[in-house]
C-alpha cells in the first residue's frame, strides 16, 4: 500500500462526505439504545436482503440472504458485536455457506465528533483453512448541518487468507494486506420516516487471486458506491432500497472467471444492481 493511494482515498472521501446526503447504518458507531442491564446496553438487528453485497461485490451469487447482528455496549464505550449472513458463490470463504463476524472496539464522543476504533474478525465456518482474517478499523462520525457523515479506514495486515495464489509472475503464495477507505452520509428528512443515504469506498489489496481462487479485493484496486434510502414502516421495522455498483469492468475481472460470474446467468457479480431490504431492530 502506498501513502499516495491512502491520501487520495481520504481526500475523495472528505469531498464526498461534504457534498453527499446519506450513510449506511452498519458503518455508524454502535447504537446506544436498546435494552439496558446495569452498565450495559444490548441492541440487535435481523434482516432480509435481496443480495448480500460486500464492498460492492455479491457474496450470495446474486441471491437473497438473511442476516442478523447483536451488540453489547458498556457505558465506558467498550463494545462487542457479532454479525452473520448466509453465503453462496464467489467470495473469500473456501466453500463455507456462512460468514460470521466477531467485532470488538471502543467508541467515544469528543464534542460533536465520535471516534470508533476496533477490530473485525471475519470467519467462514466450514470453509478451508485459509479463509479467516482480521481487519482493524478507525471511524470518525459527526453531524454536518442536517447531514450525518462518517469516514473510515480499515486496514488488514498481511495474512494468508488475503494471499496471492494466482498464476501470475508475481504470485508466490505470499501473504498480502488490504486497505479499504470509505465515506458515508445520511439525512433524516424532517417530518417524514424517510432517510436517504449514500456511500463510496475504495479497496486496494491483492492484485491476483486468493488461496480459494478469488480475492477480497478483485482486480487489486477498485471503487464501490451505493445510493439508497430507508423508510420506517412501523416501530422498529424498516424497508430499504439501494443502487449498488463498482468500477470493476468485465475486462479487468477476466482473470477471475468463472469465479466472478453469477451461476444464474453468467453476469458479473460486481455489476450494478438494486438491492431491497427488510430490517427489524431491537
Amino acid at each position: 500500500m502506498t501513502g499516495k493511494i491512502l491520501l487520495r482515498g481520504l481526500i475523495a472521501l472528505g469531498l464526498f462526505a461534504g457534498s453527499a446526503q446519506s450513510a449506511f447504518a452498519e458503518d455508524e458507531a454502535p447504537a446506544q439504545s436498546g435494552k439496558g442491564f446495569l452498565d450495559f446496553t444490548v441492541t440487535g438487528t435481523v434482516g432480509l436482503v435481496s443480495d448480500y453485497r460486500f464492498r460492492g461485490v455479491s457474496q450470495t451469487d446474486k441471491h437473497m440472504a438473511i442476516q442478523g447482528g447483536l451488540t453489547v455496549m458498556h457505558k465506558s464505550g467498550l463494545y462487542a458485536s457479532t454479525w452473520a449472513s448466509n453465503l453462496a458463490g464467489w467470495g473469500q470463504f473456501g466453500g463455507a455457506n456462512m460468514e460470521l463476524d466477531l467485532v470488538g472496539g471502543y467508541t467515544k464522543t469528543f464534542k460533536k465528533v465520535t471516534a470508533d476504533v476496533g477490530l473485525t474478525w471475519y470467519m467462514y465456518p466450514g470453509g478451508s483453512n485459509t479463509t479467516d482474517f482480521a481487519e482493524p478499523y478507525v471511524k470518525l462520525s459527526a453531524p454536518l448541518g442536517p447531514v450525518s457523515a462518517l469516514v473510515g479506514v480499515a486496514y488488514a495486515p498481511k495474512q494468508k487468507a488475503l494471499g496471492n495464489f494466482s498464476n501470475t509472475p508475481t504470485s508466490r503464495g505470499q501473504s498480502w494486506d488490504n486497505l479499504y477507505v470509505w465515506g458515508d452520509v445520511n439525512y433524516a428528512i424532517p417530518g417524514t420516516k424517510l432517510k436517504p443515504r449514500a456511500h463510496v469506498g475504495h479497496s486496494n489489496g491483492n492484485p491476483g487471486l486468493g488461496p480459494n481462487g478469488t480475492s477480497v479485493t478483485p482486480t487489486g484496486a477498485y471503487w464501490d458506491w451505493n445510493l439508497g434510502a430507508d423508510y420506517a414502516v412501523a416501530g422498529p421495522i424498516s424497508v430499504g432500497i439501494s443502487y449498488i455498483d463498482t468500477n470493476i469492468s468485465k475486462a479487468k475481472a477476466a482473470y477471475l472467471q468463472p469465479n466472478f460470474s453469477s451461476t444464474k446467468d453468467g453476469s458479473s457479480i460486481a455489476g450494478s444492481t438494486v438491492v431491497f431490504s427488510l430490517t427489524a431492530a431491537f
